[in-house]
C-alpha cells in the first residue's frame, strides 16, 4: 500500500490538478545581461540602424502638427486679410506647406516600416537560437527533472515563453527610444507653444504616474496566472490529442 500511495502521489502531482505556480526569476539583471550578451550583442548592427530610423521617425512625427499649426495659421491671416480689403488667403503657401506635411509623414511612416522590418527580423533569429539552445539544454537534463515538471510546463516554457521574449524584444526596444524622444520633442514643442499649461501638464504626471504603478502592481499576479493556465491547457491539449489518437488506433 506504501508503494501504491507514493505513486498516485507522484501522478497527482504531474496530473491536471498539480500544477506547480509560476516562479519569479531570481537573477532578473543577470538574465537581462545574459540576453544582451549572448544575443542581442550580434546584431549591434542592425540594432543600430533601428534606433536611427525610430528616432528619425518620432522626430518627423513631432514635427507634423507644427507645421499643420503653421497652416492653420496661414488661413487665419488670410481670412482676416481678406475682411480688412486685403489679397486673401494664399492657396499657393498653404499647399506648399501641406506637401510639406505629406513628404514629412510619407518619411515616417517609411522610417517606421524600416526599423519594424529590421527588428522583427532580429527578434525572430533571437528567438530561433533561443529554441536550439533551450532543446539543447532540454536534451542534457536528468530524467528526474521531467519526473517533477508536467509536460505543460516544458512545453509551455519551449513555446509561449518565448513567445514573450520575443514580443517584448521587437516591441520594447523601440518602444523605449521612440518614446523617450516622444517626450522630449512634444515638451520642447509645448514650451515653444505655451510654457503655462506645459507646466500644468507637468503637474498632472506624477498623478498618472502613480495612477499607472499600482494598475501595473495589480496586474502583475493576473499576467502569471495566464502563463500557469497556459501551461495547463498545453499539457490538456497534448493529453486530448494522444487519446484521439489511441481511440482512432483501436
Amino acid at each position: 500500500m506504501a508503494k501504491t500511495n507514493n505513486k498516485r502521489q507522484t501522478i497527482g502531482k504531474i496530473g491536471p490538478v498539480g500544477l506547480a505556480p509560476t516562479e519569479k526569476a531570481q537573477d532578473f539583471k543577470g538574465t537581462t545581461k545574459k540576453l544582451v550578451k549572448d544575443y542581442l550583442a550580434n546584431y549591434k548592427l542592425a540594432i543600430t540602424i533601428v534606433l536611427v530610423f525610430a528616432v528619425g521617425s518620432t522626430i518627423f512625427t513631432i514635427v507634423g502638427p507644427k507645421i499643420l499649426g503653421n497652416a492653420t495659421t496661414e488661413i487665419y491671416n488670410g481670412i482676416v486679410s481678406k475682411l480688412s480689403g486685403g489679397i486673401g488667403i494664399d492657396f499657393e503657401k498653404i499647399a506648399m506647406i501641406l506637401l510639406t506635411l505629406l513628404s514629412l509623414y510619407i518619411i515616417s511612416a517609411l522610417f517606421s516600416f524600416i526599423q519594424g522590418f529590421l527588428m522583427t527580423g532580429v527578434s525572430q533569429k533571437i528567438t530561433y537560437k533561443l529554441r536550439n539552445d533551450i532543446a539543447k539544454k532540454i536534451n542534457r537534463l536528468p530524467m528526474n527533472y521531467f519526473d517533477k515538471k508536467t509536460h505543460g510546463e516544458v512545453l509551455s516554457i519551449i513555446t509561449n515563453d518565448i513567445d514573450t521574449v520575443s514580443q517584448n524584444l521587437n516591441q520594447s526596444i523601440t518602444q523605449i527610444i521612440t518614446s523617450i524622444c516622444t517626450i522630449i520633442g512634444i515638451l520642447i514643442m509645448m514650451f515653444s507653444i505655451s510654457w503655462t499649461m506645459t507646466l500644468i501638464s507637468l503637474f498632472i504626471l506624477p498623478i498618472t504616474a502613480v495612477i499607472v504603478k499600482i494598475v501595473v502592481g495589480k496586474s502583475q499576479k493576473y499576467f502569471a496566472s495566464q502563463q500557469e493556465y497556459l501551461g495547463h491547457v498545453n499539457r490538456s491539449s497534448r493529453r486530448n490529442i494522444w487519446r484521439t489518437y489511441n481511440c482512432k488506433s483501436i
